[in-house]
């Protein structure tokens, strides 16, 4: 029992010893890999990788056949940074229904939808699309959310069963 409690003594005054200053001692070592990593910025939206896997999983679980979901989403994303009002108009569910100024907006087709373009497809609503990575979409049983809620995507049965659905845009809508 005395080599246990000697060898602890010896550990303990070792390491409550005050070091000396050596003039021969080498410079301090380089910080390890995790403490630069702590210290590192946090990389940007724009240099994470866009890994659709977990989100295409989670698709598939919660709403059903990701490639129609991914179609849709990524082609949303082309026409709204290319300002193709037609484009976007042919992806929304009708009639739409949405709010702005504090007034129900209802949108019976595609023509009004593309008349009323500015007025539904804010800046922000825009940059909330174009600017959202498909790994970092959320999804439930809602749809598949951009941004903070400014669009959502998601299935309109197109059967009884709702075993065949016709994946559309079915909110654009300011912040909450």
């Amino acid at each position: 029992m005395k080599t246990p409690i000697a060898a602890f003594a010896a550990l303990w005054l070792a390491a409550c010893t005050p070091a000396t200053p050596d003039s021969t001692a080498a410079a301090p070592a380089a910080p390890s890999a995790e403490a630069a990593a702590a210290t590192a910025p946090a990389p940007s939206v724009a240099e994470v990788v866009d890994d659709p896997l977990a989100v295409n999983q989670t698709i598939d679980d919660v709403l059903g056949d990701h490639t129609r979901y991914e179609a849709v989403i990524r082609q949303l994303q082309r026409a709204v940074a290319a300002n193709d009002t037609a484009a976007v108009a042919a992806l929304v569910n009708y009639p739409f229904v949405t709010v702005r100024d504090g007034e129900s907006l209802k949108v019976a087709d595609a023509d009004a939808f593309v008349r009323d373009y500015d007025r539904i497809m804010t800046p922000a609503i825009a940059e909330a699309i174009t600017r959202q990575k498909y790994s970092q979409l959320m999804v439930n049983y809602k749809g598949v959310m951009f941004g903070n809620g400014e669009a959502w995507v998601n299935g309109i049965c197109k059967d009884d069963a709702c075993k065949d659905v016709d994946v559309r845009v079915v909110a654009l809508q300011p912040a909450s």
